[in-house]
């Protein structure tokens, strides 16, 4: 608001200046300023028209004074007359420049619902919600990624952070996104999806290798809550551990037992993937994070805890949650976040109709899990889950607070 009305203060200033100043002085330098002023902010017109009314000022004063037109006078019209102009014309420059911005944004947008598009808030009885938040002003979308799906093997799901900034990291979350969608519908395990998306990622590096640079290591996690059971199987390839909250607020970190590279660094070394099972009753909600959430700063540069802020407290749905979080990031960086951060909450709602069929499903794949040898990816020897409606019950792969 003030600095609309700037252009005209200006204007009135050296009218007033130059009525009151002795002859010697005059307020052809706030004349000139007004247009100026307001060539940033204000319409072309509007910008035209405080040049005109500072001509005018300008004019006014000399009749006023009852003085013939001199050499100085014309001087002193012509200077803002001239400056006006310049103003009309950086006016015009700065709107061309707006409109290549907002156009370039619309790409941005676009792109970003191309390779990120916004999941749907139910996902096979789930409760969904996901949220991008770039760190630079304007951008869109960065190293980040996350993705949610509904296959015939359950939802499954992937987080993950890319190395690197700019296109080459754009380029490998279209790749990584690309190949979990595939493979989420045709790979029988969670395991099998990461070794997909390892080798989708050999692949276009290979590919790359001879053109530019591609950035080929990604951090990540992927989980999935399997049909009829009322657990999650979590593969972390190198990613932040992602936290469990139930119901009654307390909260769960899921480390995992054994810790693995990320993804695209197979060639350092090879072992089989082994996805870990937590149970997953309804109320309970599953959070994963890049690590733009764990490590924003305050001004006196300690770390955004999500852990210590998020214990004891309940959110009636994960969109609320999302929310929370980015909100309370905003404050305490006070809006000068230095990383990308994607979020992905995912609630197994507290009122479920199941038939008897799925309850039994449910019960005897839990069943399954708990005695068979070694469990789903070899984390056996705890009890399996409980059909979903006891306490959680973590597996001792698993480090919780």
């Amino acid at each position: 608001m003030v600095v609309r009305v700037l252009p005209l203060v200006l204007v009135a200033s050296g009218f007033v200046f130059g009525l009151f100043a002795p002859a010697t002085f005059t307020g052809a330098p706030f004349f000139a300023a007004g247009p100026l002023v307001a060539a940033p902010f204000a319409s072309s017109r509007v910008t035209a028209g405080v040049g005109g009314l500072a001509a005018l000022g300008e004019i006014l004063l000399e009749v006023i004074r009852g003085r013939l037109p001199t050499g100085a006078f014309l001087i002193e019209l012509t200077t803002v007359l001239t400056v006006a102009a310049l103003a009309v014309l950086i006016n015009a420059l700065i709107r061309r420049g707006d409109r290549r911005l907002a156009s370039m944004q619309n790409v941005a947008a676009v792109a970003q619902r191309a390779v990120l598009p916004v999941p749907a808030e139910r996902i096979g009885g789930l409760d969904v919600a996901a949220q991008y938040e770039a760190a630079e002003a304007d951008a869109f979308i960065g190293g980040d990624l996350y993705a949610v799906q509904d296959t015939p093997y359950g939802v499954r799901m992937v987080l993950g952070d890319v190395r690197g900034k700019g296109l080459g990291a754009v380029e490998a979350v279209s790749v990584v996104i690309g190949a979990f969608r595939e493979a989420a519908e045709q790979e029988p395990t969670v395991e099998g999806v990461a070794q997909r998306l390892e080798r989708a990622l050999a692949r276009e590096g290979l590919r790359r290798r001879a053109l530019d640079a591609f950035e080929g290591f990604t951090t990540a996690v992927l989980a999935e809550v399997p049909r009829g059971a009322a657990e999650l199987r979590l593969v972390n390839r190198g990613h932040t551990e992602p936290l469990l909250l139930e119901r009654d607020g307390r909260l769960h970190v899921l480390t995992p037992g054994e810790h693995a590279l990320p993804l695209g660094m197979g060639e350092l070394g090879a072992w089989p993937d082994r996805a870990e099972i937590i149970d997953f009753p309804p109320g309970a909600t599953l959070l994963l994070y890049t690590d733009g959430l764990s490590e924003a700063r305050d001004a006196r540069g300690r770390f955004y805890d999500p852990v210590a802020r998020l214990s004891g407290r309940v959110f009636p749905h994960p969109r609320a949650l999302l929310t929370t979080l980015t909100e309370e990031v905003r404050r305490y960086t006070g809006g000068a976040t230095t990383d990308d951060m994607a979020l992905l909450a995912v609630r197994r709602p507290e009122a479920e109709a199941q038939t008897p069929g799925a309850a039994d499903a449910a019960g005897a794949t839990s069943a399954s899990d708990a005695g068979g040898a070694g469990g789903v990816g070899g984390v056996g020897g705890v009890g399996g889950a409980s059909g979903g409606q006891g306490p959680v019950t973590p597996r001792e792969s698993f480090d919780n607070n």
